[in-house]
């Protein structure tokens, strides 16, 4: 895939203001509001800016945090960066292609691989097996 680049104006235009403020303004949705929280349906969880494949619903879990949870992501999906923001150190994880935010990553999460995913549902698009 190539990396996808556009302006600010152009993310604004294409995304709903709660998605650009999350995806391209770093910003968070509340816990438990989000569309796929609860989703527990078959399929692939795809980047709502550019529409790369970022996880695999079999990664899915349910960590109680209040955002859609996964334990992996798709191969090369992800870029991980230290975030030093609001007092704490975290790793921020963004689409590989487009440079969304996407949410964090901690070291929390269930076997095989420990690592939870915490994203937020504004940042995705579902597309259910059929």
């Amino acid at each position: 895939m190539m990396k996808v680049l556009k302006s600010q104006e152009e993310w604004e235009k294409q995304l709903s203001p709660e998605a650009f403020y999350v995806c391209r303004q770093h910003g968070t949705e509340a816990p438990f509001s989000g569309k796929y929280n609860d989703n527990k349906a078959d399929g692939l969880y795809k980047c709502i800016c550019c529409g790369a494949p970022l996880f695999e619903s079999s990664t899915k879990f349910d960590s109680g945090s209040g955002w859609p949870s996964y334990y992996e992501s798709i191969e090369d999906a992800i870029t991980e960066i230290k975030d030093v923001t609001h007092g704490m150190v975290r790793v921020e994880v963004t689409c590989s292609n487009c440079d969304a935010h996407l949410g964090h990553v901690f070291p929390d999460g269930p076997e095989p691989t420990g690592l939870r995913y915490c994203i937020n549902s504004v940042c995705l698009d579902f597309k259910e097996e059929e």
